[in-house]
């Protein structure tokens, strides 16, 4: 089957806007999450899935520049801008990826992606119960199942979070979840808001060569000692 990570990113976001392509630590925030998803074994592609709205032209353009597919779509109506980039793609799976997230772990992608090679369910999840910190979360979608279930799908939290109505349906689909031990969910290594903008940047200063490799056990490390320095808060 061929898979493609599908990174949802649009510029309007309510707490930060312009969060996706602002510069964090040298380069656009997206460019750290391209970096790592190409060092992903075992995906076919890699796309960006944005809206129509004028706003998110520098999405667009950042995605040029990458040399990255970039699909354009209903600004609220993500879920239906995401089967749109899965088929753009010709993907049989997407790999969906929040923009927001410029620290996701390859491993845990890869993780992914070997589950739903053996088991080959309609969902693979690390968030059917959050045990992962934020900004490592990675939902592998069959694209058939998706398209079947997706004009069912209802208006508001599940077109623009996707995913809702697959978990509270789990007699229409099969989700094979995966956890981490010991949970770390409370962690917060996402960009939602100024400080966690500038949490990031810190972190990945803190690593300084090795930040583009560090896997999500060396950036946990690496918080903790921030955090014990006085230079993160908990």
């Amino acid at each position: 089957m061929r898979v493609v990570a599908i990174v949802q990113a649009r510029w309007s976001s309510a707490r930060l806007p312009g969060k996706v392509v602002r510069v964090l630590a040298g380069r656009p925030l997206l460019g750290h999450l391209v970096g790592r998803l190409r060092r992903v074994n075992g995906l076919d592609g890699i796309a960006i899935a944005t809206s129509d709205a004028p706003s998110d032209d520098p999405v667009a353009a950042f995605a040029a520049r990458e040399g990255i597919p970039c699909h354009r779509g209903p600004l609220e109506d993500v879920a239906t801008r995401m089967l749109g980039a899965a088929r753009a793609s010709g993907a049989d799976a997407f790999v969906r990826i929040s923009g927001d997230s410029p620290l996701l772990d390859p491993d845990i992608v890869a993780q992914a992606l070997r589950l739903f090679g053996d088991a080959r369910p309609d969902l693979v999840s690390n968030v059917v119960r959050r045990t992962f910190p934020k900004g490592q979360s990675v939902e592998i979608v069959r694209v058939e199942t998706f398209a079947r279930l997706l004009p069912r799908f209802g208006a508001g939290e599940d077109r623009e979070h996707v995913t809702p109505f697959l978990y509270r349906n789990p007699d229409l689909c099969r989700i094979v979840g995966f956890e981490r031990e010991p949970p770390a969910g409370e962690v917060q290594l996402s960009i939602d808001t100024e400080e966690d903008f500038k949490a990031v940047e810190r972190l990945i200063h803190a690593l300084g060569p090795e930040a583009d490799a560090a896997g999500l056990e060396t950036l946990l490390a690496t918080r903790q000692r921030l955090i014990a320095e006085g230079v993160l808060r908990a």
